[in-house]
């Protein structure tokens, strides 16, 4: 029997450094570790079953044997690097110039893993169906939360790589190790919409016993609204029902007043709250009982603090930002400062210098200007390879990239409630046009936050929350010898104290559109262009912009062939463009079937743009 060493106790919302939850979850965050039941035993009784359930749930995490980098890799390289706002070195860099091929390892190991995630809760399933000593209620609650559980990952699966197979209950690679891919987008959506709508109907809107990690209605109808969007971009003569079955999903989650935005988008990354109204879905990893010490090696962390850092403090050079991205933003928009640091960079245009951000981690009180003087440039070139000097806050705010401390606790986002909103919003202007006003109205509402309006007469309360992660993470640099640190007595970004007049944003993109020449309509324009803003480095917004249609015109128009300077060219040093040398193929945007599936699969065929 496999040891599970994390699992939903992690996922469930982990007290973290100074033991901090949005939710009553101690008694869940208590229960022990369980190992995967036998199949004999498992629906034996009602606690047995649920701890079955939790080897499924297990997969949500990083899984040493399939993929430990689970929640940053491959969700990064699929998720952000195609839409180039993220970017990277090394043969990482490959996915930003869709140069990824079959052999990619990241492909195979998010494949293995949304499979064996698959097959355990075909195999779930299929055992529930057949038990007879589970409580009613409680069986229904276990059927709902494994189907969303496994239409999580097909829905992984089939945006990363368009048609799949689709293993059923019972299904696995090991009584079927050959399956042929859906043969169309509908019955592969369809399989993934039923799972879904059955969700819907068996769960509540409160997870199982308040244990926040397990999988309730409002996760179930936010995936339901955004699986019938994807039906409507590949079967496109059933659009229009399809994004009207979607709209009434979002709404019914809008309506419910279980969820909000977070008053300030600035925090929720912040380690003071986990599962807030705001969040559906998110991967929760602490930083463990004994996070500065070698001896917690397990599965409920990842490397993110690693993969995010400049590599002259420690970092190893897998996520920076680009300067597209930040040039993105109008002035005042708090997302940007909230999103992403930036080195102390010679000459910088003076719109984008940060007064808080520019040379400095506000989060970790560390500076970028550091002997080797990379991090002065637009672009930090070492070892014959650029990218851009800007990092992400969202990835590395919770502790350095050191090794007095390996862990911090991260957040990882796969769905907030501003993916639904923006969600609806895109299903309206589809089926009602333009100028539809309650779709101008979402966006403007997102703009207000994002600008600090929310965060106006909250300032107490909101530093009482989040403050104090950062005071006692002080306290152990301190402690460790760095006499540069001191124990803030402010959030580290400034809370809004009056409110600001926000642009309005159809005025705004319509300028936008005549200035920079794109083709898309203005809605979709501004769409595109505010999830680029709201969700870098979230593992959603490749998918957002293919889906929706604006992908290509982003890259044509964001990142135009050939203006720059070529990475090689150590004069990339001092020029900011992202130099682009390959045309955009719309094609590729639907990954490779991995080799290893095809040689071990003989019914699985390959997309059309890697034959």
């Amino acid at each position: 029997m496999k040891k599970i060493s994390k699992i939903l106790i992690i996922l469930a919302g982990a007290v973290f450094f100074i033991g901090i939850s949005s939710c009553d979850t101690e008694e869940f965050l208590e229960v022990d570790h369980y190992s995967i039941l036998d199949a004999d035993q498992m629906f034996k009784s009602d606690e047995d079953a649920k701890a079955g359930l939790v080897g499924c749930y297990d997969m949500m995490l990083p899984v040493g044997e399939t993929n430990g980098d689970w929640g940053f890799k491959p969700n990064l390289f699929i998720g952000g690097h195609p839409t180039m706002d993220t970017q990277a070195t090394g043969w990482d860099k490959d996915w930003n110039t869709q140069n990824w091929n079959p052999g990619s390892p990241e492909l195979l190991s998010g494949w293995k893993h949304a499979y064996k995630a698959i097959t355990r809760c075909n195999d779930f399933l299929s055992g529930l169906e057949e038990a007879e000593n589970i409580t009613p209620a409680l069986k229904t609650s276990l059927d709902g939360q494994a189907r969303g559980i496994r239409a999580f990952f097909y829905m992984w699966l089939a945006k990363a790589f368009g048609r799949v197979p689709m293993l059923a209950t019972g299904e696995n690679y090991v009584n079927t190790p050959a399956k042929a891919r859906a043969e169309t987008y509908e019955e592969m959506w369809s399989f993934i919409i039923e799972d879904l709508k059955v969700a819907v109907d068996e769960l509540k809107w409160e997870p199982l016993n308040g244990e926040y990690g397990r999988i309730t209605k409002g996760f179930a109808l936010s995936y339901l609204g955004e699986a019938y969007m994807w039906m409507a971009f590949r079967v496109p003569d059933k659009a229009t029902e399809n994004y009207q079955l979607a709209a009434a999903a979002l709404l019914e989650v809008i309506n419910s007043g279980k969820y909000a935005l977070n008053p300030s988008f600035t925090t929720l990354w912040d380690p003071g709250e986990v599962w807030t109204k705001e969040c559906i879905w998110e991967e929760v990893l602490d930083e463990g009982s004994q996070w500065n010490s070698w001896s917690n090696l397990t599965d409920a962390h990842t490397w993110h603090t690693y993969f995010s850092a400049c590599p002259s403090l420690g970092g190893w050079g897998s996520l920076y930002l680009s300067w597209e991205w930040w040039g993105s933003y109008e002035p005042g928009d708090k997302r940007r400062e909230a999103s992403g640091v930036t080195g102390e960079i010679t000459d910088i245009k003076p719109e984008w210098k940060s007064a808080t951000n520019y040379g400095y981690n506000p989060y970790l009180q560390q500076s970028l200007t550091v002997p080797d003087k990379l991090n002065t440039h637009y672009h930090f070139y070492m070892n014959g390879e650029a990218a851009p000097s800007i990092w992400s806050l969202k990835t590395w705010r919770t502790c350095r990239a050191d090794w007095n401390a390996m862990w911090g606790p991260q957040q990882i986002y796969y769905k907030r409630y501003a993916n639904v909103l923006f969600d609806y919003a895109e299903c309206l202007f589809n089926l009602n046009g333009e100028s539809d006003a309650t779709a101008w109205g979402i966006i403007n509402q997102i703009r207000e936050r994002a600008w600090g309006n929310l965060e106006v007469g909250k300032k107490e309360e909101l530093t009482a929350k989040y403050l104090p992660y950062y005071q006692q993470i002080a306290q152990f640099y301190i402690s460790k010898g760095d006499e540069n640190v001191v124990v803030p007595e402010e959030y580290p970004l400034p809370f809004n104290e009056n409110t600001v007049v926000v642009p309005d944003a159809k005025t705004y993109y319509a300028q936008l559109k005549s200035d920079k020449g794109f083709s898309s309509p203005v809605w979709l324009l501004a769409l595109g262009e505010e999830r680029r803003k709201e969700f870098n480095t979230e593992w959603c917004l490749a998918q957002d912009l293919i889906r929706s249609g604006y992908i290509e015109d982003h890259i044509t128009n964001n990142y135009p062939k050939g203006v720059g300077v070529p990475n090689t060219d150590p004069g990339v040093q001092d020029n900011w463009h992202t130099y682009r040398n390959f045309d955009f193929d719309i094609r590729k945007m639907d990954m490779p079937i991995p080799t290893d599936e095809l040689l071990k699969n003989d019914l699985c065929d390959q997309n059309d743009a890697y034959k």
